[in-house]
């Protein structure tokens, strides 16, 4: 309870961190851009840009297809309410099949996770599951991300909705016995337990992945110029991580099993949003040249690694 505590506690933080660091917000150009636009064209360039966040966003962060969202949404999540349904009520293997699993005949790669069996620690990552579901709600502390409350809630179920769909898919049609079914030293009731065989592959992995990874994302797109920018996405990694190894050390999944779940998440958490972000940005760090020299045009840009 304590690590998930410091976990809720250090994602609060770094929103006061975002909106320290970036005073001039990228969104507040929204409102700036008309004084910019009327501002008198006989005046210097120097003064037009003065003080200038280095990109604009000259319409909204992130642009819904509806046409597209709403199908892959809703598919998404009625088949993992439905699957869930399936995978959780598998039947029972009996003593006999269970006692017949040789651990042997698992790669090499995973193998040692048949001899690993902690409960406690598949206790903590339950409790990290659950509390990453209800976690992007802090975005809404943010100003910024506030007034998008209701396109934010709907990516978040869209990047939940294809996590899920990819897990309850994988498990449904893959029976591959979990770890501790191979420990000699679990109670036989359990290792018969139906739900032994959703080991492939790792749900409370990804579906943590795809939640933290998605705030990180979320609070990059509005903030570009933030000094921080690493910080969210390090919280996101050690939570996904973290996961992933008390699942392990509880015997719930192997280490591809990990693997996977930790890249689907990730992914999820980050290109759902990403494939939704508006193209029609003005990047004022990116400054084009034209002139002539001796009737030759020459052209040019300058990048500035800073906004100063």
């Amino acid at each position: 309870m304590n690590k998930l505590s410091t976990l809720l506690v250090l994602f609060g933080l770094q929103l006061q961190v975002f909106g320290q660091t970036n005073p001039d917000s990228t969104l507040s150009t929204r409102s700036d851009s008309s004084q910019i636009t009327s501002a008198d064209s006989s005046a210097p360039a120097a003064t037009l840009t003065k003080d200038k966040p280095p990109f604009k966003y000259s319409d909204e962060v992130y642009k819904l297809r509806p046409g597209s969202d709403i199908p892959i949404a809703a598919i998404g999540t009625g088949w993992s309410l439905y699957a869930f349904t399936q995978i959780y009520s598998k039947d029972k293997s009996s003593e006999e099949s269970i006692l017949a699993l040789d651990k042997n005949n698992i790669p090499g790669f995973d193998r040692h996770g048949a001899d690993v069996y902690h409960p406690k620690a598949d206790e903590l990552g339950d409790m990290l599951f659950y509390g990453s579901m209800p976690l992007p709600v802090i975005l809404m502390l943010d100003k910024e991300i506030r007034k998008d409350g209701l396109k934010t809630a709907f990516l978040y179920l869209e990047a939940m909705s294809v996590t899920g769909l990819l897990y309850t898919s994988a498990v449904y049609f893959n029976d591959r016995h979990r770890p501790y079914t191979y420990n000699p030293k679990v109670p036989m009731d359990k290792r018969m337990r139906g739900g032994g065989k959703n080991s492939f592959f790792a749900g409370h992995v990804a579906l943590v992945g795809t939640s933290t990874f998605f705030i990180a994302k979320m609070l990059n797109d509005y903030h570009p110029d933030s000094k921080v920018k690493w910080l969210p996405f390090t919280l996101a990694g050690i939570a996904t991580g973290t996961t992933g190894l008390m699942r392990y050390r509880g015997g719930q999944h192997f280490l591809s099993d990990i693997l996977i779940g930790m890249t689907v998440g990730t992914l999820s958490g980050i290109l759902v949003p990403h494939v939704h972000k508006n193209k029609n940005i003005v990047d004022r760090r990116v400054v084009f040249t034209a002139s002539y020299l001796f009737d030759t045009p020459q052209f040019g840009f300058t990048y500035k690694l800073s906004k100063k």
